[in-house]
């Protein structure tokens, strides 16, 4: 090969090395997102990983419209196979805004729930089948600025009926049946990163940390979650109405708050 051959060939690997690295160092580039999701994943799960399946789906907005309350739906396929659910935010300063365990009483075939999304993230949904395995879906979520997000009035305001709980069966719920459910609670999820408008000083955290969902004695889920979670949360789920009994909700937060309610089975919001 000629010099000159040799100099255009020697500079072409230069360029691509180059390039190779930037891309590298480039945090927002799709190996260093997969980079972070594998250490996370590892730190989450005690080492293990779970493998991409179409068990479980998750249904996410490539481009929120509200970053403070993006929506988010997991389908479970063969829900009777799944023990538990972990919804994982990558680049949350919590990222994990939801991990789910379900009991006798649950039907997580369908699960729903608004979350803060702080930035341009991946977004995991991972199911922990019944054998120990675990199965995933992501999705690339564009957001900025959800987990800042200040509320609109004063603190006291935001705070009112705080701990009030709602839940509402689909219409012809029956009880033994599966029906779907809908779980309001009023709680402004501070999370410690919201400038108030009014004082411009940071408003302490205060958030949900745990909901359980009983029908009479058997358990749908048990809830751990955090600051991940949107303000004044929704969620949406299926379970088997008791019964005998009434649904109860259970729901806690990190300031030690306790709130509970009791539902009959209706087609109301109660």
């Amino acid at each position: 090969m000629k010099s000159g051959h040799c100099r255009i060939a020697l500079a072409g690997l230069f360029l691509a090395l180059s390039v190779l690295a930037v891309r590298a160092d480039d945090p927002d580039s799709a190996a260093a997102r997969e980079s972070r999701w594998l250490d996370l994943e590892k730190a989450l799960f005690d080492g293990k990983t779970a493998a991409p399946d179409s068990l479980v789906v998750l249904e996410a907005p490539t481009r929120a419209e509200d970053a403070a309350l993006v929506p988010m739906t997991i389908t479970l396929k063969e829900p009777e196979k799944v023990k538990a659910l972990y919804l994982v935010i990558d680049d949350n300063p919590s990222p994990v805004a939801a991990h789910f365990v379900f009991g006798p009483a649950a039907d997580p075939r369908v699960v729903k729930m608004r979350v803060r999304v702080n930035s341009y993230t991946n977004v995991h949904a991972v199911a922990v089948l019944q054998d120990g395995s675990m199965v995933e879906d992501a999705k690339f979520v564009k957001a900025s600025g959800g987990c800042s997000a200040p509320m609109s009035g004063t603190d006291k305001e935001a705070m009112e009926g705080m701990g009030e709980i709602r839940l509402k069966f689909a219409s012809g719920a029956t009880p033994g049946v599966s029906s779907n459910v809908k779980l309001m609670v009023r709680h402004p999820n501070f999370n410690g990163m919201q400038m108030n408008q009014v004082t411009q000083l940071y408003t302490p955290a205060r958030y949900i940390d745990k909901i359980v969902v009983k029908a009479g004695e058997r358990l749908v889920f048990d809830l751990t979650t955090g600051i991940s979670l949107a303000t004044d949360p929704v969620l949406s789920f299926g379970m088997v109405p008791p019964s005998a009994g009434q649904a109860t909700v259970e729901v806690h937060d990190s300031e030690n708050g306790v709130w509970s309610q009791a539902f009959s089975v209706t087609g109301e919001t109660n």
